[in-house]
């Protein structure tokens, strides 16, 4: 029926937002925002109706959760970042059917996900960011999932993005994108130093190790990245714990997966951390099943691990 069109792991850095603004900042994230508007040029030319992001600024302590409400309009300020996001516009249609489906189907997967469409919640910054670029004009509609999980297993957070991938495929008449939204290695500076580490990554072991990883995405070595996620996410200070990213792979197939990433804005440093755009080309599943190795891997790794 449906068809999942387009998969990426995406940036949303606030200083984006600075970029525009005039002063010392102005213009120093166009490229990531350039970034963004390919990759929601991409999704125009394949026909998406909706984007699904996966939300590293979302945080939830209990059970998966989708804002599928039928439309979002504010001002958003962070509440982490006040002085780079502040009172920034947003508006953009929601998606309450898909959200149900969503979240019916992660249930029959054994993953307790809840759908709210009758709320007043806002999207976080995670959401918001992107879709300033990738959607100014309200083209697409918008489906929000919480991905700062903090007593989750990352396998069930594959899990739920494989189930995803099946109810929009199985049981929705349209078109989606599914977006990571989360850095790479997420170790911000320091207090007092984040203006000499606006554009570096904060150590020279977490730039390594980052850039490691997008050598195994170039090779498309998934079945050893996917291994080593739980300690990745942990030492390498993944943002959200990394569950953007097993969403998104365990909708791609996870260790079976078999294509390469495609970087579409290079690996870059904002206040320590490790970002960037990367497309992960959407291939067929090896089967209905879901993988053994989605069901298993990552066993006995909490989000916050003690064990590592």
């Amino acid at each position: 029926m449906g068809k999942l069109a387009l998969a990426a792991k995406i940036t949303h850095v606030p200083s984006m937002y600075l970029s525009e603004i005039a002063g010392p900042r102005q213009g120093t994230r166009q490229d990531a925002i350039e970034g963004h508007r390919e990759i929601g040029r991409r999704c125009r030319e394949l026909g998406v109706d909706t984007l699904v992001v996966f939300d590293t600024h979302w945080l939830v302590n209990a059970n998966y959760h989708i804002n599928c409400a039928p439309h979002f309009k504010g001002l958003y300020t962070s509440n982490e970042l006040p002085h780079f996001i502040s009172n920034m516009p947003f508006e953009c249609p929601g998606n309450p059917a898909l959200g149900q489906v969503l979240a019916r189907s992660c249930n029959e997967f054994g993953v307790e996900t809840l759908a709210h469409d009758n709320t007043t919640l806002d999207p976080e910054y995670g959401t918001l960011v992107p879709l300033r670029y990738m959607n100014a004009d309200q083209h697409f509609k918008v489906v929000s999932v919480s991905a700062l999980c903090t007593v989750h297993y990352l396998n069930d957070s594959a899990r739920l993005g494989w189930a995803m991938r099946k109810a929009v495929e199985d049981h929705y008449d349209g078109t989606v994108a599914f977006l990571a939204s989360g850095s790479l290695s997420h170790r911000f500076a320091q207090n007092g130093l984040a203006p000499e580490f606006a554009f570096k990554i904060w150590s020279p072991f977490l730039e390594a190790l980052d850039h490691k990883v997008l050598q195994m995405w170039s090779q498309a070595d998934w079945k050893n990245f996917c291994e080593m996620l739980p300690e990745y996410a942990a030492k390498g200070h993944g943002e959200g714990f990394m569950h953007d990213t097993a969403m998104l792979l365990g909708a791609l197939g996870w260790s079976d997966y078999d294509a390469p990433a495609e970087i579409v804005t290079p690996y870059f440093g904002a206040s320590g951390t490790g970002q960037l755009n990367a497309v992960f080309p959407v291939t067929p599943q090896s089967g209905r099943a879901i993988p053994h190795a989605m069901a298993s891997a990552a066993e006995g790794y909490t989000a916050v691990s003690t064990r590592l």
